[in-house]
């Protein structure tokens, strides 16, 4: 069921996708969307106030194993997204998600496989996977 939402989904990208179907545009849309998904997240901090960052150095013992990398490092993020912020930051994934997927479309490849790829990678290297 899931890959034929995905399908779908790529596929109404496709018929869609008027206005900026040439390469250039999908790719300079797609580097927007993500700018305008971080600018978003910021104004959560700076403008709203929902989210907090609060980041230092972190102190990592040398005999940490890799495993136990993931118990010295944290998101430093605090509070919550108020129902606003939440709102504008999906919208802006919505759109970077439109234009990711009219890149796969243009490169005649499918999300789903791409995510099937990915999820299968992730899996099998576990914590020894660093993207």
């Amino acid at each position: 069921m899931k890959d034929l939402i995905c399908d779908e989904f790529q596929n109404m990208v496709s018929e869609l996708l008027i206005r900026h179907h040439s390469i250039l545009d999908v790719l300079s849309k797609f580097q927007e969307g993500c700018t305008r998904t971080n600018r978003a997240t910021v104004k959560a901090v700076t403008g709203c106030g929902c989210l907090s960052i609060e980041a230092k150095k972190k102190q990592i013992p040398s005999a940490a194993s890799l495993l136990e990398l993931k118990d010295y490092f944290e998101s430093h993020l605090r509070g919550k997204l108020c129902p606003n912020c939440r709102e504008i930051i999906e919208t802006e994934i919505g759109k970077t998600l439109f234009y990711l997927t009219a890149l796969c479309n243009l490169l005649d490849l499918n999300l789903y496989d791409i995510f099937l790829k990915e999820h299968k990678k992730i899996s099998t290297l576990r914590f020894f996977n660093f993207t």
